[in-house]
């Protein structure tokens, strides 16, 4: 069920117009800047609030990745117990040379924790890593799935999307 409220308020606060390169490389007239409500305290605990019944049973860890999905794990991680873990973008070159930071990953059931998924690159890239070293890694939780509707961008990965709200959320409640 959509929080209407909380999809008015990240709309109003997030939503910006133009026009704006994604990561994909992707070319989008609208551009949701989720570290507007990221930096916003009251904001941020409203969506991890709305993850919390997304976040299947049986999570081990919460891989926040990097950047914009720290905030959220952490956050997340301090509502649940469940222990956070930083994922870069590419491993470090020095010092542990990890890609994750935080607990072991190997044999560990790790629910993705990340900001916006339009077409899940970063997501199928952290995955691929996790993977790798040994963890198990079904579901990633988002606060904006701005993929088109009933797409799992990520299906090519086995990953299941489970969005706070939906780029359609988003635009039933817009203002303009």
């Amino acid at each position: 069920m959509v929080d209407e409220t909380l999809a008015r308020d990240i709309d109003a606060v997030c939503r910006l117009t133009g026009e704006f390169t994604l990561r994909s490389g992707q070319v989008a007239d609208t551009y949701f800047d989720k570290y507007l409500f990221e930096s916003q305290p009251a904001l941020l605990d409203r969506v991890a609030t709305r993850m919390l019944d997304l976040l299947p049973e049986d999570t081990e860890l919460l891989g926040g990745l990097e950047l914009g999905g720290i905030p959220i794990a952490t956050m997340v991680s301090a509502k649940t117990g469940l222990p956070a873990l930083f994922v870069r973008k590419k491993a470090k070159e020095y010092g542990t040379c990890k890609l994750a930071e935080g607990p072991d990953v190997a044999g560990r059931r790790i629910t993705i924790i990340e900001d916006v998924v339009t077409t899940g690159g970063a997501v199928r890239d952290a995955t691929r890593e996790l993977r790798a070293a040994g963890a198990t890694v079904e579901v990633v939780v988002c606060a904006i799935d701005r993929s088109p509707a009933g797409e799992n961008p990520l299906a090519d990965v086995g990953l299941e999307v489970r969005p706070v709200l939906t780029r359609a959320d988003l635009d039933a409640v817009s203002a303009g």
